[in-house]
């Protein structure tokens, strides 16, 4: 054997061992066993979720604005707007408050659509 030959080898052998340590550190972090239609049992790496969390931000997104509608249709537009901009004169995290309880087009859109149920 030459020795260019036996660099290649090596470096194909180097390739399946990197190529086997990658998805067996990939096994560690959990795996989902399938059987297969031959009855082979087949161990695959759960999918790595997103580091953001998009439901739970979409849940708190759409309570908020139920929140604000729920408020709203309560205490009626005129009396929700002059809290809201009572709020606009406190300290700086009132003043967050007020802006995020303004009414909005979301918020009216909501309301409009929920007004004739009740």
């Amino acid at each position: 054997m030459s020795t260019s030959t036996q660099i290649n080898s090596q470096d194909g052998f180097n390739d399946r061992l990197k190529k086997l340590r990658r998805s067996h550190s990939r096994l560690a972090r959990g795996y989902n066993a399938q059987v297969g239609r031959d009855g082979l049992i087949v161990f695959r790496p759960r999918r790595r979720r997103s580091g953001l969390p998009l439901r739970g931000i979409l849940l708190t997104v759409a309570a908020f604005f139920g929140f604000k509608v729920l408020v709203l249709m309560h205490l009626g537009e005129v009396t929700y707007t002059e809290r809201a901009a009572e709020l606009m004169n406190g300290s700086a995290a009132e003043q967050i408050g007020g802006w995020l309880m303004q009414i909005d087009p979301v918020t009216a859109a909501i309301q409009a659509q929920i007004a004739p149920l009740l």
